[in-house]
């Protein structure tokens, strides 16, 4: 009980980004009424509604990430204290990404024409990856972990077109080039 105790609070950021967001009117579930754990379509009404998608590898790569500044940054913090800031940003990213000024944005600027934002699932699921990756990188040696985040980015394009990379670019400064090789174009 007492190795539990102190990650309490990354259950209660997950439960509260849940609770803010279905305030904010996101749905539960998706709206086809029902949750598959797996959702490989991107350019369909499904994408980012159910447990795991695509976008899931980036997920475990925000934990990686978070991993490797949390390490550097606050060493001498505990795992726990390291996760919870690290689970507390993530959260912070699901509320802002699931805002309608990012949905806006994705929808302006990308090919996500469709997108109008991740149920709850996908989202407390989102965090969940995160954490997933942060235990991973944990785990295995630093360079392990980083060609694990190349090959996942290398993945995701070759199948989506798509990865964190290019969804930063897209987010920041949306290139036509881009959005017309992601279109197939």
């Amino acid at each position: 009980m007492k190795k539990i105790i102190p990650y309490l609070p990354i259950a209660v950021v997950v439960v509260a980004v849940g609770i803010i967001e279905y305030a904010q009117g996101r749905l539960l579930i998706c709206k086809c009424g029902y949750v598959k754990l797996w959702e490989g379509v991107v350019n369909s009404a499904d994408n980012s509604q159910h447990i795991a998608d695509w976008y899931s590898l980036s997920h475990i790569i925000h934990g990686f990430l978070f991993y490797g500044l949390t390490y550097l940054v606050m060493r001498r913090a505990s795992m726990a204290w390291r996760l919870g800031l690290a689970t507390l940003i993530e959260g912070g990213w699901e509320l802002l990404e699931n805002s309608s000024f990012i949905i806006n944005r994705y929808r302006e600027g990308t090919i996500s024409l469709d997108y109008f934002g991740d149920s709850i699932i996908n989202s407390t699921s989102d965090i969940g990856f995160m954490i997933i990756g942060f235990f991973i990188a944990s785990k295995l040696p630093w360079k392990i972990t980083f060609a694990a985040a190349v090959a996942m980015e290398l993945l995701a394009l070759y199948v989506i077109r798509d990865n964190l990379t290019l969804n930063i670019i897209m987010l920041l400064y949306p290139l036509e080039v881009i959005k017309n090789w992601q279109a197939g174009a």
